[in-house]
């Protein structure tokens, strides 16, 4: 649970009855907070320091980093499976036991995503302008990875402990802001020496019952122009022809 400056909004009884009433173990990431939220934590992560924990970074590395960081932490422990989750729950916790499912039904499965579609029996709740800009965005990391991937930037992420998954993360993202499209480009593209995953099979969108915008989101408009320059990056590193044919002829 990456966390910035989220004093307002963290729900700690949420996160402590899910703690209580399962197999989940949530490590929380203050992320250089400079408002009351390492406090909270801390008050937090005491009540049930078996299922709570807490790394705090030094000084504001940005979501990309402490996610990265939260991740690497987290596989210390040798779980099955880890994740991240946007500390304001604009995705309920209860949705973690899905995706962990899908990893549990599909053993080839190796990333499951959260993903925001607006269907029939759904809730869906997102403000106007986000979800056009945000479909502009999707379409182009679609066509950046290659892959018909409806939502990149959901919160919420399921990835099963791999040594490709450790791998991917021992390196700084470039990107801040679209760290997870450039994770999702890691995992295509890292390993030269290795064969390229099958997106189809190793990569399952789920998509969610439920998500709401929580409000006070840290990503505004004026964001995006830099969110476009940060595909950029990722296309160049990753994803351009000339990088990919490279790779394939090692």
């Amino acid at each position: 649970m990456p966390c910035y400056n989220e004093a307002e909004r963290l729900d700690s009884e949420r996160f402590r009855s899910f703690a209580d009433g399962g197999l989940t173990r949530f490590l929380f990431v203050d992320d250089g907070s400079s408002d009351a939220t390492g406090s909270i934590l801390t008050e937090l992560v005491g009540t049930a320091p078996e299922r709570l924990g807490l790394l705090t970074l030094e000084r504001n590395r940005g979501k990309a980093e402490a996610v990265r960081r939260g991740l690497l932490e987290a596989l210390r422990e040798s779980p099955g499976a880890v994740g991240y989750w946007d500390a304001d729950l604009a995705t309920p916790l209860s949705a973690i036991p899905a995706l962990c499912g899908v990893l549990d039904e599909r053993p080839e499965v190796q990333m499951v995503l959260g993903s925001r579609v607006k269907l029939m029996g759904r809730e869906i709740e997102r403000h106007a302008h986000r979800h056009y800009l945000g479909r502009v965005f999707a379409t182009a990391a679609s066509l950046i990875l290659r892959l018909p991937v409806y939502d990149t930037q959901c919160g919420a992420k399921v990835l099963r402990t791999t040594d490709r998954l450790t791998q991917i993360l021992q390196e700084p993202f470039r990107a801040n802001w679209t760290f997870d499209v450039e994770l999702l480009a890691r995992f295509l593209w890292s390993d030269p020496k290795e064969s390229l995953p099958d997106p189809q099979r190793t990569i399952y969108e789920y998509p969610l019952p439920v998500w709401r915008d929580a409000g006070g989101s840290k990503l505004h408009v004026s964001d995006y122009p830099r969110a476009a320059a940060e595909l950029l990056t990722i296309y160049l590193a990753y994803a351009r022809p000339a990088r990919r044919e490279g790779r394939s002829r090692r």
